[in-house]
């Protein structure tokens, strides 16, 4: 589930604890930990609701200036329902904490090598995770048309697939572009055997 970053911030000072999809079916369950820019939203409650039964109150506390500007917002799929959702902010971003390790075990190390193994192995494109990982460290906060320009790779799975490296603690996204995490350097490290 994405969130505007505006409505994000709103979601992080509490002003916002409503959003409004319309779907085929909910993607997203109640209970669910969602990773954001601000780091964890928690989906609360989820009901299908009839736009009419929308009030302006609702819209507001969706981050919306009015009802009509939060209709104007959904696709027009009139197979699709219209979802309420509860969220509320939970927690910062694990994976910061992780990605600002500045010391990796050989068991992390073992570990980790292990987890890009499995990235490689189960990826279309064969091996991957290293070259992207060393064309993120030599040229840091390149975008990802970039990096596909460098690396051969298309551009959305590289984006989608970064995110899988950000996930372990490994690179850092930024508005424009990523680079190596301090995590992410000590693997390196020890993957080329350079220090």
């Amino acid at each position: 589930m994405l969130f505007k970053e505006l409505h994000l911030q709103g979601i992080k000072s509490g002003n916002i604890n409503l959003a409004f999809r319309r779907w085929k079916k909910a993607s997203v369950k109640t209970g669910t930990l969602v990773k954001t820019s601000i780091g964890l939203v928690k989906i609360g409650d989820i009901e299908i609701v009839d736009e009419n039964d929308i009030s302006e109150e609702e819209a507001t506390k969706a981050g919306f200036k009015n009802k009509q500007q939060l209709l104007q917002s959904f696709p027009s799929d009139p197979s699709a329902s219209i979802f309420k959702i509860s969220v509320c902010y939970h927690s910062e971003d694990p994976r910061i904490e992780l990605r600002e390790q500045s010391d990796l075990s050989d068991e992390d190390y073992i570990k980790l090598k292990e987890k890009l193994q499995r990235l490689d192995q189960f990826s279309k494109r064969g091996d991957w995770t290293q070259a992207v990982l060393l064309t993120i460290q030599d040229h840091p906060q390149l975008h990802a048309t970039g990096i596909a320009k460098i690396t051969g790779f298309e551009k959305e799975w590289l984006k989608l697939n970064i995110r899988k490296l950000k996930n372990l603690g490994l690179t850092i996204s930024h508005p424009v572009g990523y680079e190596i995490s301090p995590r992410g350097k000590l693997l390196i490290e020890k993957l080329t055997g350079k220090s």
